[in-house]
């Protein structure tokens, strides 16, 4: 498992150890519900179960999680993953609530959808946020991501179904502020 470091953070392996900071966080609603598969309320059992999942997805070749820790304080911010699912590499992440608009989700996603493009040579890494949650949109603008496909998506910590709005990111516009819309054939809503 790789790990990298930016100006201000470290994205390394999950570690069990994570297992109280990630029930904290993700225990926290407004956090769970930009979640399509976390449940509300947040234990930390499920949270040593989410570590363990991450484990598995990397050993089976199908995702790559990264624990986000603060250089100098050594917290845990929250996680970002690369999940291969049909083709595509899907990028999601989240971060406690005390550290959103620090501009930690651009700088951490920027260095995994870099590694998505550089080392795994991903041609297109798909995204997803739900209505609700216009800092993910711009995180992932920031980054080049287009829109590509709007759909009505289970949402667990809502219990309901929500608009849930599909991104995509072609490595020759990484990098690339982006103006008008990807052709909405590169996914299935």
């Amino acid at each position: 498992m790789p790990s990298f470091e930016t100006e201000r953070l470290i994205l390394r392996a999950p570690e069990a150890s994570d297992a109280s900071a990630v029930a904290r966080w993700l225990g926290d609603y407004e956090v769970a519900r930009n979640m399509a598969t976390i449940a509300h309320p947040f234990t930390e059992d499920d949270a040593t179960a989410l570590i363990a999942k991450a484990a598995e997805g990397l050993a089976k070749g199908e995702a790559y999680a990264f624990a986000v820790e603060h250089k100098q304080t050594r917290e845990l911010l929250g996680m970002v993953t690369l999940t291969l699912s049909e083709g595509f590499y899907k990028l999601s992440y989240w971060f406690g609530r005390p550290y959103w608009g620090f501009g930690y989700a651009s700088e951490a996603a920027r260095k995994i959808v870099a590694f998505a493009f550089n080392t795994l040579k991903a041609e297109t890494v798909l995204a997803s946020w739900f209505d609700g949650n216009p800092g993910s949109e711009r995180v992932l603008e920031k980054l080049g991501f287009a829109p590509v496909a709007d759909y009505r998506r289970e949402n667990l910590a809502r219990g309901s179904l929500a608009w849930c709005h599909r991104m995509a990111l072609h490595r020759e516009n990484f990098g690339r502020k982006r103006s008008g819309r990807l052709q909405r054939e590169l996914v299935e809503a």
